[in-house]
């Protein structure tokens, strides 16, 4: 996964470091940076919006980051990297059980910190977001073939405008997880001032059109009611 296109949060309530964090970020090409200050407002964030990766500080006010960890992940599969001043392997072991997936402990080089989560999505990235040797994702009754750019549903090659194949190429590379409208928007039409919730909702349902056996009951491109959609891969789909 390449930087611009990578989600990230930072989960701090130190404004300083955040605001180090997020300019060095911003400098390796990460563009897409949300901030919390508290656990609960990153589990709201998460509950909203779907992140590449999450720097989360353990001494957080409120619940602590180990607190919030297991929560996290009952939200996410992003890696996690914790922040903190503790450098016990007591404590990195804890954070590792709790499901965090990388350990920094503070002062910290905030280059460090990027080449992690850089090194981090290049491993964590090809499994979710890479095509098959072939370039072939299958979801069941279809498969998209992002080298030859044709989109076959039940063996019937199916007329696709490129917009509408971008989109649906999008949901393939993030099986199962949730994208809201603008967050569609800007990571596919790579617009972040204005975000035209019609375009999303029209491409939507061109996408049902052609894939879904019926559009107003979708199986495949589903809407999470009050998050946004997600396209759903089955146990028996074939990549």
């Amino acid at each position: 996964m390449q930087a611009n296109e990578a989600t990230i949060l930072l989960v701090d309530d130190e404004p300083t470091i955040v605001r180090m964090l997020k300019k060095i970020l911003e400098k390796e090409g990460f563009i897409h940076i949300d901030t919390a200050a508290t656990g609960e407002e990153a589990l709201a964030m998460c509950d909203s919006r779907s992140y590449d990766y999450i720097v989360l500080d353990v001494m957080l006010p409120g619940q602590s980051g180990f607190e919030v960890c297991p929560k996290l992940r009952q939200r996410t599969d992003a890696p996690i990297l914790f922040l903190t001043a503790r450098s016990s392997d007591l404590d990195k072991l804890s954070g590792f059980a709790l499901g965090g997936d990388d350990y920094v402990t503070k002062p910290f080089n905030p280059l460090e910190v990027a080449a992690r989560i850089k090194a981090k999505l290049r491993r964590y990235g090809k499994p979710a977001e890479g095509p098959s040797a072939q370039g072939i994702y299958g979801f069941g009754r279809f498969r998209l073939n992002e080298l030859a750019g044709e989109l076959t549903v039940e063996d019937r090659r199916i007329p696709c405008p490129a917009q509408v194949f971008q989109l649906l190429l999008f949901f393939c590379k993030h099986p199962n997880r949730i994208f809201n409208k603008q967050e569609l928007y800007e990571r596919v039409w790579g617009e972040s001032s204005f975000s035209d919730d019609n375009t999303v909702m029209v491409h939507i349902y061109r996408i049902r059109e052609r894939i879904e056996r019926n559009p107003a009951e979708p199986e495949l491109l589903v809407t999470v009611r009050g998050l946004g959609y997600k396209l759903v891969r089955g146990g028996n789909d074939d990549l």
